[in-house]
C-alpha cells in the first residue's frame, strides 16, 4: 500500500510562487481561503500558514486582516532626499502614491521628550502620514511638533504627489537645521502590522530632527520604509576656503 506523503510548507510556496511568477495568480488576486489551500494540499492549516509566512516574508503576498490572502502588486522604489528631508517628487509621481494624514493632541515622553528637548508632559501634535500605492502600504511617516509652532494646514493641497512630498517632508518654516539618523533594523508589531510586511522584513528607520537658528528643536520625525521600497540619497557639499584660492 502507497502511502502518500503531504508536501512541507516550502514546497507549497515553491507552488504558490511559480504559479504567482508565471502569471497563473495575477498581482491583487485573491488566494483561495487557508482551509481550502491546506484541503488543496492535504496539510494542515498550521502547515499552510506556514507555506504562506515564507511567501509574505518574500513581498509576494500579503495578509488583509478580515478579507485574506492576496498577491502583492510590485511595489515600486521611491527616492528619500536626506539633507533636504523630503521625497523625491518625480519617484513619488512615478509610482503614484497617495496619502492619508492624521493629526493627534499628545504629550511628550521618554525618547520622543528627549528628541525635542522638551519637559515630560509638553504638549504636541503628531501627524501621521501613511502612503499607498494602490491599496497596499509603501511607507510611513509620524511627524511631531511642538503645538506652540503647529502651523494651521501642514500639508497643504495640489496634486497627490505633491501633498506625498508634503506629508513626509520637514513642516516647519522655521528649521534651519536638519540632522538625520538612518537605521536598517527590524519593524516594531505596529509598523509591521500598518505597513502589512512579514515582521522578519527590514526596514530603513530616518530618525529626522529639525531646529530653528537658536537651536530650539521645532520638530522630529519618524520615518520608516521598507527596505525594498526606498533609495536614500545625501548629497555633501563641501565648502572651500576662499583665502586659499586667493594670492
Amino acid at each position: 500500500m502507497t502511502q502518500t506523503v503531504s508536501p512541507r510548507h516550502h514546497d507549497i510556496a515553491d507552488d504558490l510562487r511559480r504559479q504567482i511568477t508565471t502569471g497563473r495568480i495575477k498581482p491583487g488576486e485573491r488566494l483561495p481561503s487557508e482551509s481550502g489551500l491546506a484541503g488543496q494540499y492535504q496539510v494542515s492549516t498550521a502547515t499552510l500558514r506556514s507555506a504562506l509566512a515564507v511567501l509574505q516574508g518574500e513581498g509576494l503576498v500579503e495578509k488583509i486582516h478580515g478579507k485574506g490572502n492576496f498577491v502583492r502588486h510590485r511595489l515600486r522604489k521611491i527616492m528619500y532626499v536626506g539633507g533636504w528631508g523630503t521625497l523625491d517628487p518625480w519617484t513619488a509621481a512615478e509610482t503614484a502614491l497617495r496619502v492619508t494624514d492624521r493629526a493627534t493632541a499628545i504629550e511628550a515622553s521618554g525618547h520622543l521628550a528627549a528628541l525635542l528637548r522638551v519637559p515630560n508632559g509638553s504638549p504636541l501634535t503628531e501627524f501621521l502620514s501613511i502612503s499607498y500605492q494602490g491599496e497596499s502600504p509603501h511607507s510611513l511617516a509620524r511627524i511631531y511638533v511642538p503645538r506652540d509652532l503647529e502651523r494651521t494646514e501642514p500639508f497643504g493641497d495640489g496634486p497627490p504627489y505633491m501633498r506625498t512630498e508634503t506629508s513626509f517632508a520637514v513642516l516647519s518654516p522655521l528649521s534651519s537645521e536638519i540632522r538625520e539618523t538612518v537605521s536598517a533594523r527590524l519593524p516594531t508589531p505596529d509598523e509591521a502590522s500598518t505597513l502589512r510586511i512579514n515582521p522578519t522584513l527590514a526596514v530603513l528607520a530616518i530618525t529626522r530632527v529639525a531646529a530653528d537658528t537658536a537651536g530650539r528643536v521645532v520638530e522630529a520625525a519618524l520615518l520608516v520604509f521598507p527596505g525594498d521600497r526606498v533609495d536614500a540619497v545625501f548629497t555633501t557639499h563641501h565648502v572651500i576656503d576662499e583665502r586659499q584660492t586667493q594670492g
